[in-house]
């Protein structure tokens, strides 16, 4: 991940390290808020997550105070940590900043049009195709979709940029989920996504990014309710997550 090939070819990962009880924690926690299992607006329940994980409190204060930064907790004075809704002109900044990140990843990955880079992004494309033409599964239309824009992120070889589009993948899915109707995701797949591929393929970065700009604003308005594409819902407060405990001796 730390690699800096800027998009020649599919990018080197960061050096594996012995994850601390604190880098578990939060992985745990993101991940219930991914899945819905900890719905947005619902308390942290300190006691109860931290007796499920097996942790003392002391580290699991630590990793909640690390989702906090990322905005995907927030503290209330006196009430503890809630996950964060993501509502009307939060909304907007999530993709104004996923815009500015998504376009020089575009840029580089244009630039370089390595086929391997190029095939595996349209292998992702594809996927999402798919699970949206079976339309039978709203968790894995919205995975498949944000996992294609993180690997477009991934695919510019910028550490940073990925880190930062990680955190953008979490609050567009808590966006996803503090829509009134719950979480739903669109039943069909927008044009943009093969125009802004065509493009990447023709190395023509701008018309990429037009595509992506056209993209995020249907998703802005359809996040909103402004506009009546067909979706499949999903009621978020149907999933159940249960936190087991973590292993912090490996």
């Amino acid at each position: 991940m730390h690699g800096h090939y800027h998009g020649g070819s599919p990018r080197q990962m960061a050096p594996l390290t012995r994850s601390s009880t604190v880098d578990l924690i939060a992985h745990e926690l993101r991940s219930a808020i991914f899945s819905g299992g900890l719905p947005v607006g619902s308390p942290v329940r300190e006691v109860e997550i931290s007796s499920q994980l097996g942790v003392s409190r002391a580290p699991f204060r630590e990793a909640a105070q690390r989702l906090v930064q990322e905005g995907l907790l927030t503290a209330f004075p006196g009430r503890g940590l809630r996950v964060t809704r993501i509502t009307g002109d939060a909304i907007d900044d999530v993709y104004e900043a996923r815009l500015a990140i998504e376009s020089r990843a575009v840029h580089l990955v244009a630039e370089a049009r390595n086929t391997e880079v190029l095939g595996a992004l349209r292998s992702a494309y594809e996927g999402f195709a798919q699970a949206t033409e079976r339309g039978d599964d709203a968790w894995a239309i919205g995975d498949s979709d944000l996992a294609f824009h993180q690997l477009l992120v991934d695919f510019a070889g910028s550490y940073r940029l990925s880190r930062l589009m990680s955190t953008l993948v979490m609050e567009t899915r808590l966006a996803s989920l503090s829509a009134e109707e719950g979480f739903a995701v669109r039943l069909s797949v927008s044009p943009t996504y093969e125009a802004l591929l065509s493009g990447l393929e023709l190395g023509n970065a701008q018309a990429s990014i037009s595509a992506l700009e056209v993209q995020f604003r249907d998703a802005i308005a359809r996040l909103k309710g402004e506009n009546d594409y067909p979706t499949i819902e999903t009621d978020p407060d149907a999933v159940q997550h249960e936190f087991n405990p973590i292993d912090t001796a490996s």
